[in-house]
Formats: structure tokens, C-alpha cells, sequence
């Protein structure tokens, strides 16, 4: 089966997506290969699907959660989405501006010396 995501967004502590495709039975949301309860699909009349999924507060700890939209029949990943959050992220940020801010500097030093020599 064919299916893709118009939208998707988290609001109030709920998943929602907008979900094109033939049927939304046997669709699952899984976060560390645990099945979440409480998926909703509610057609409407388009082919499409508006999918609803409460996301449970014992899943959100520091860090990357990533979630899994899948075809539970077929076991294909139909999309994913993921939660960032906590004190170590803000710490892999500040690494990454980093990292981007050095990387940057050496980029100027180089055109500033390819200029120079080329006469530009």
C-alpha cells in the first residue's frame, strides 16, 4: 500500500498527522519497539486520515526519543517523528555551534589566503 504524510505536529501533548492512503488499519505508533496505546484514525472522506496519538509522559527523558508510524501487518515504517529534549541536547548544541564556528573560521582563512595569492 501506498501512503505519505501531508502534516504532521505535536500539540497538547498529542501527535497529529494528516495521513493519505487506502485504509489506516493496522497502523501503529512504537517508541523503543514498544507498541504505544491510544492511535486514533478518523477518515474523511478524501482518502485521507486524520491520525491522533496522546504521546505518554514515561516516554519523554532527556535526549532524542524517536517515534515509529508503521504498517503493523507489514512492518514497514511509514514515517517517523522525534522529541528532543533535556539538559544534555543544549550541551550537543553548544558542541555542534562549535564545531560549525571553527569550521567556519578556517573557511575565511583559506579564501582570505586563495585571494591574496590570486591576486583578487
Amino acid at each position: 500500500m501506498s501512503y505519505s504524510l501531508e502534516m504532521q505536529r505535536i500539540r497538547a501533548g498529542r501527535w497529529e498527522a494528516l495521513l493519505l492512503g487506502p485504509d489506516a488499519a493496522g497502523l501503529a505508533v512504537s517508541h523503543l519497539e514498544r507498541s504505544l496505546p491510544g492511535l486514533v484514525a478518523v477518515a474523511d472522506g478524501l482518502g485521507r486520515w486524520r491520525l491522533s496519538l496522546p504521546i505518554p509522559p514515561e516516554v519523554l527523558n532527556d535526549g532524542v526519543q524517536t517515534f515509529l508510524l508503521t504498517d503493523a501487518p507489514s512492518g514497514e515504517v511509514l514515517a517517523h517523528f522525534s522529541i528532543i529534549a533535556g539538559v544534555p541536547l543544549e550541551d550537543d548544541l553548544r558542541t555542534e555551534i562549535d564545531l560549525l564556528r571553527a569550521e567556519l573560521d578556517m573557511l575565511k582563512r583559506a579564501f582570505r589566503r586563495h585571494c591574496l595569492e590570486s591576486g583578487s
